[in-house]
């Protein structure tokens, strides 16, 4: 008995060490030229009811639930999905919107597990029909994804994700 307790004290201890040790924020992003206008992408990525067109989360199952709240693209407005267990449950808000460059919303994933994020897109033109477009997410990392992220980074987790909503969008947007 004394030996289990020995061993059930040296695995949290060494948990907690993990823990500790492990970086806590993360902030991964990714970016795009699309053969568009500016006013073009942001109008396009701005409206909530756009996104399960490109975002490649809810590709992941086309009969998830989808309900939307207020003034889609304008501060305010939200978005809840609920999903497989590939797509999980959560909901996202528009928090900040600078007209025609900026925006971001706040995700909460209920989910599988629960997380907080800040997603933000940014456009700037290139030229009149060429708009450089970045896709990113940042946020904190609870235990047990402290851990978990010793062994698979933010970086590779949500990077394939970012790359694969990207290329969706430029080739819807390059298409219409």
């Amino acid at each position: 008995m004394t030996l289990f307790f020995y061993l059930i004290i040296a695995l949290i201890t060494f948990f907690a060490f993990l823990h500790a040790w492990a970086k806590k924020d993360f902030d991964v992003s990714r970016t795009v030229v699309i053969n568009k206008s500016r006013e073009e992408v942001y109008g396009f990525v701005r409206q909530l009811k756009n996104q399960p067109l490109w975002n490649p989360l809810f590709q992941r199952d086309p009969n998830a639930v989808l309900k939307y709240k207020g003034p889609d693209g304008m501060v305010g407005a939200s978005f809840y999905w609920k999903g497989n267990s590939k797509v999980g449950e959560g909901i996202q808000k528009i928090v900040k919107t600078k007209q025609g460059r900026v925006f971001e919303t706040k995700i909460l994933f209920v989910k599988p597990v629960k997380v907080n994020a800040l997603t933000y897109i940014g456009v700037k033109d290139l030229d009149s029909e060429k708009t450089k477009m970045v896709w990113g997410t940042r946020g904190n990392l609870a235990f047990p994804l402290t851990i978990i992220s010793i062994f698979y980074s933010p970086e590779k987790a949500m990077g394939y994700n970012l790359d694969e909503g990207l290329k969706e969008l430029k080739q819807i947007l390059e298409n219409r």
